[in-house]
């Protein structure tokens, strides 16, 4: 079986230190589906659509990685892919708490599949899609914080909504 990771995120939008992650994942596994979730229990900024385009868009070009949107139990989906493990970031401490909290109920649902904790590179540690999106809907420059095609997707939707 080849060697399957999955980085799911509701990614709205993307940020660079998600690309930081998904460099440093793709270098370990021989395939790395990028999988958006619908995550109906948050208001997303994009559409499913839009969010799986844009990560489309901003991870072009990445060996073995691939984009997907999915609905339901990560495990389940993992299972469905054929994928062992999950990749999960930490920016701070304060993601630490949740995030172990979920690699622990994964295990209990599903103890063949994996954790895997990756930390983005420093300077992309504070970087969030919250914070993007504030900076975003008050008209300042997030280019630095995200790729072109998520930058230019945020100009776009807070351009139309003037």
């Amino acid at each position: 079986m080849k060697r399957c990771a999955i980085y799911a995120g509701t990614f709205d939008p993307i940020t660079e230190g998600h690309i930081d992650v998904v460099l440093r994942a793709a270098d370990i596994f021989e395939r790395l589906v990028v999988a958006v979730a619908r995550n109906a229990g948050k208001d997303p900024l994009f559409s499913i659509e839009e969010r799986t385009g844009i990560v489309r868009e901003a991870v072009a070009g990445i060996e073995r990685v691939e984009v997907d949107a999915f609905d339901g139990l990560l495990v389940e989906y993992a299972r469905e892919k054929g994928c062992r493990v999950l990749v999960r970031g930490l920016r701070a401490f304060s993601d630490f708490e949740y995030e172990f909290q979920m690699a622990l109920t994964n295990r209990k649902m599903a103890p063949d599949i994996e954790t895997l904790f990756l930390m983005p590179s420093p300077e992309y540690s504070y970087v969030t899609s919250s914070n993007i999106r504030q900076i975003a809907s008050m008209g300042g420059c997030t280019r630095r914080f995200v790729p072109d095609p998520v930058a230019r997707a945020l100009e776009a939707k807070f351009r139309a909504a003037e």
